[in-house]
């Protein structure tokens, strides 16, 4: 990714803030700090304004900045300064009176040393200015996430092959994992999700010692993680045993639902309109108490962003965003069904970037 990518978000930060009353922003968010520098390390923070941009780091990174990050202002500070102190005295620098600070990563404690520290300066709380910039991605993130989505698909092809009854949900989770790896992948997205039968009723199972064979199906909800930190997320059903007329039947509902809710989806419509779309399908069923969630999140460097695909969000859709579609029916005690894929949205509609097949047939494992 070229750096002038990344001094063009800044510039895109800079022109919002000139909507605010605050000369700067001190962005605390490791995240956001990478997505507007293009550095991966962690424990820093980037000061951004019209009259100075500087990344205020600490030692261990001077040399990764300096190759991450060429061109940036860095500060970096001696372990015997506190990050505060260091943040202060770029702040008297640039001669800020003041500086927004992100109020969804910064904890009290910290904003008290800040203030205490440069008594002169008024903080002003922000929340969402650098995330709102990153629901829309550019061409090379669509790119990155692309590859995220390959590495993740190739991985389950792998695993699904290997499947046999007396493998643990714990042993397929590793697997997996392992195999997203192999295919060049820096780490999963998140712990897969491996809950087989009754087990899949939990939308967020962790991985148990519980045997493939013991039912006669398995929900897998996994990813990967590229090496540039983009994320992919897809769910898939397998029937691994006997085809239950009830598994047939509401495994059918969870697709028409999907269907309908990747349909509704173009530049223009809200958020929850897409949600509603969908959950109109399984309600229709009889099983909308059983779909407790929202239809899907944005993914991008954290595996859930913004925009959220849920019955409160009023946020329109873009070109550019990118969203998880995964309606789910939950039946307690019984298992659950929920279907997952990674859509962009184009111009004039979307694009299902997942290609896992999910007709029902090519759910059973012979």
């Amino acid at each position: 990714m070229t750096d002038d990518r990344f001094a063009a978000r800044r510039q895109k930060l800079i022109q919002r803030l000139r909507k605010t009353e605050a000369e700067a922003l001190l962005v605390t968010n490791f995240t956001n700090v990478s997505y507007l520098t293009g550095f991966s390390g962690h424990d820093s923070y980037l000061l951004l304004g019209a009259a100075a941009t500087v990344l205020v780091s600490d030692s261990r990174y001077a040399t990764q900045i300096r190759e991450e990050c060429p061109g940036l202002d860095a500060n970096i500070r001696k372990n015997t300064v506190q990050m505060h102190e260091a943040v202060a005295r770029v702040v008297k620098k640039a001669k800020l009176n003041k500086l927004a600070i992100e109020s969804t990563s910064t904890t009290v404690s910290q904003w008290e040393e800040l203030e205490t520290e440069a008594k002169a300066l008024e903080l002003q709380p922000a929340a969402g200015l650098v995330e709102d910039l990153r629901m829309i991605k550019d061409a090379g993130e669509v790119t990155e996430i692309r590859q995220a989505i390959r590495q993740a698909e190739r991985a389950f092809e792998v695993m699904r092959a290997s499947l046999v009854a007396s493998m643990s949900e714990r042993q397929v989770a590793h697997d997996l994992e392992h195999a997203m790896r192999r295919f060049g992948a820096e780490k999963a997205s998140f712990d897969p999700i491996v809950a087989v039968g009754a087990r899949a009723a939990l939308p967020h199972a962790r991985a148990s010692d519980q045997l493939i064979g013991d039912a006669e199906f398995l929900l897998v909800d996994w990813g990967a993680t590229n090496q540039r930190g983009y994320k992919s997320d897809l769910t898939r059903v397998l029937v691994t045993g006997k085809i239950l007329p009830k598994l047939e039947k509401l495994y059918g509902v969870v697709l028409n639902a999907q269907r309908q809710g990747i349909q509704a989806i173009r530049p223009g419509v809200k958020c929850r309109d897409v949600d509603v779309a969908a959950r109109t399908v399984i309600h229709q069923s009889g099983y909308g108490k059983r779909f407790g969630h929202g239809l899907g999140h944005g993914i991008g460097l954290d595996i859930h962003e913004s925009p959220r695909l849920g019955p409160l969000s009023e946020t329109e859709l873009k070109p550019g965003m990118i969203v998880t579609v995964e309606p789910g029916i939950y039946v307690a005690n019984w298992g659950g069904i929920r279907i997952e894929d990674d859509v962009l949205v184009t111009r004039d509609g979307c694009e299902v970037l997942t290609s896992v097949p999910k007709r029902f047939e090519d759910t059973i494992i012979d």
